[in-house]
């Protein structure tokens, strides 16, 4: 099994098109063919259903192709790591966090990154914790910051608590029903600006609510978190969200912690287990990592 002919493979399962996929990869539609040919060959199974001009995954394929991109991500990895070793002049970094960690924890220490290391090239992927484990998992990210307890916990990524932070409830400055400290059965009655599905902060809202015994009411749903404090601030219900992102919000925004025991979530650094992250991103999570102010 060659590595040319895994790439040739990967091409033909995204495009469903032995031409389309040799212009991608850059050579010739006979010579791909005959490339894939000869790894079906090696396998001892066919990988694509040809029939009648239709391009299709059989089992076989199916099973590889998972694999197969883990390889071409693993060795696009150990290409960049060689090319890095100049002192971290160049490179690049493909980070995943969940929106509001995006929007709170991350933007100084990017920047903070960035002015130590301005040729490293920061990728960043924005998603849930359940969508940005599946990244890690096939190799498309080197890091990522996810909340914990993980949806589905895998042997595969090592993660490194880096903090706890407490949830609170933001609502317009005029709305009216809440008190200065705010209990979860408060919200019974209150109309709630809620994220999108698979966002972590829904989930925790939605189970804290079922708790108190009652069913949380939606005013609108399907949000990231930039609209969702964006309708809160113009009156159409409360959210529950992270502190470091409601003090980030500035003015436009009443901000009540939660009465003990409150709501917390823990962000953790997550990496694969069985590939060491590149050098520019073992950097960015020592930065990370470090106590304020040591950075």
């Amino acid at each position: 099994m060659q590595f040319q002919q895994l790439l040739y493979f990967v091409a033909v399962a995204e495009t469903r098109h032995f031409t389309r996929a040799a212009e991608q990869v850059h050579v010739s539609q006979p010579s791909l063919s005959q490339q894939v040919r000869a790894l079906e060959k090696e396998l001892g199974a066919e990988l694509f259903s040809r029939a009648r001009g239709n391009i299709a995954l059989t089992d076989a394929g199916e099973a590889l192709l998972p694999l197969a991109r883990r390889i071409l991500a693993d060795a696009d990895t150990a290409r960049i790591e060689v090319q890095e070793l100049a002192q971290l002049r160049r490179g690049r970094i493909r980070l995943g966090a969940t929106p509001s960690v995006c929007t709170g924890l991350l933007p100084e220490v990017l920047r903070a990154f960035h002015d130590r290391h301005p040729g490293i090239q920061l990728l960043l992927e924005e998603g849930g914790s359940h969508d940005l484990v599946r990244e890690l998992a096939r190799g498309a990210l080197d890091l990522a910051l996810v909340v914990l307890p993980l949806p589905t916990p895998s042997p595969a990524l090592t993660t490194v608590e880096l903090l706890r932070e407490d949830l609170v409830v933001v609502s317009s400055p005029d709305a009216r029903g809440l008190g200065k400290t705010v209990r979860v059965a408060d919200l019974e009655g209150q109309r709630l600006v809620m994220f999108r599905h698979g966002y972590d902060l829904r989930e925790l809202t939605v189970a804290a609510c079922r708790a108190a015994g009652f069913e949380p009411d939606f005013a609108v749903e399907g949000g990231e978190m930039d609209a969702v404090l964006g309708f809160v601030q113009a009156g159409l219900g409360v959210a529950v969200v992270p502190r470091m992102v409601a003090e980030r919000a500035g003015r436009g925004l009443r901000m009540a912690p939660l009465a003990r025991p409150g709501l917390h979530r823990t962000i953790a650094l997550a990496h694969r287990s069985d590939v060491a992250p590149p050098r520019a991103a073992r950097e960015l999570q020592r930065m990370l990592l470090a106590p304020p102010g040591v950075q």
